[in-house]
């Protein structure tokens, strides 16, 4: 069965009029509204799924109340959840309230209450995200380059051990550290990462054939 946006409204009105609200649809464009004395009012909007247009919506009538939800029918299966909780996510951002409604069992349960969103920062990943920026060299790459394609500064230092490797051969950790300025030196060959490094014996690292021969961007 194909689900329409008027298979929603029955549950919906049903669960705020559990709550006291005097309810009614199609009130000058709002697909349902709820009133309780001395509360402001109540703004549902209905789609059969997450959209563009139904974000935007959501937003348009921010202008009339603080109080807006986005009602759609409940998810099914993983992939469905997975989206349905990327959408949540976004509308906590929008301060939009989220409600899913399971039709067959009119039933509706409210994933989020629309409030104003306050992120928080996480600052762990935001020194990280400094360092990165003050420790890379240059600026290597073009904007949108996919991932596995990106210059780090990670990858720099690693192609400054291999240029020293390439041109004195075998080397301690510690004078490779000293004489490219990388002071990870010796984590980056040990954890050969990019498979170019390997252990000569105690302390002391070597190319593989992969780090004798790898082309290296003159951008790296």
């Amino acid at each position: 069965m194909t689900l329409k946006e008027t298979d929603l409204y029955s549950p919906v009105k049903a669960h705020f009029e559990g709550l006291g609200y005097d309810v009614k649809a199609e009130v000058r464009g709002a697909d349902v509204m709820a009133v309780k004395p001395d509360e402001a009012p109540v703004i549902i909007e209905l789609k059969t799924g997450f959209s563009l247009i139904l974000l935007q919506q959501g937003i348009a009538r921010q202008a009339l109340t603080d109080r807006v939800y986005l009602a759609v029918p409940r998810w099914k299966g993983k992939a469905g959840w997975r989206m349905f909780k990327g959408n949540l996510a976004l509308c906590k951002r929008l301060g939009l309230g989220v409600i899913s409604v399971n039709v067959a069992e009119q039933a509706v349960q409210v994933h989020h209450d629309p409030r104003p969103f306050v992120p928080r920062k996480n600052k762990a990943k935001s020194a990280k995200l400094v360092k990165e920026f003050a420790t890379r060299e240059g600026d290597p790459n073009l904007g949108g380059t996919p991932a596995g394609g990106r210059v780090t500064s990670y990858r720099q230092n690693a192609v400054r051990c291999r240029a020293h490797l390439l041109e004195h051969g075998p080397s301690k950790g510690h004078v490779v550290a000293k004489a490219t300025g990388v002071a990870q030196a010796t984590r980056i060959m040990a954890d050969n990462h990019y498979g170019w490094f390997m252990r000569a014996s105690l302390g002391v690292y070597a190319l593989t054939d992969a780090g004798l021969n790898v082309e290296i961007p003159l951008k790296s």
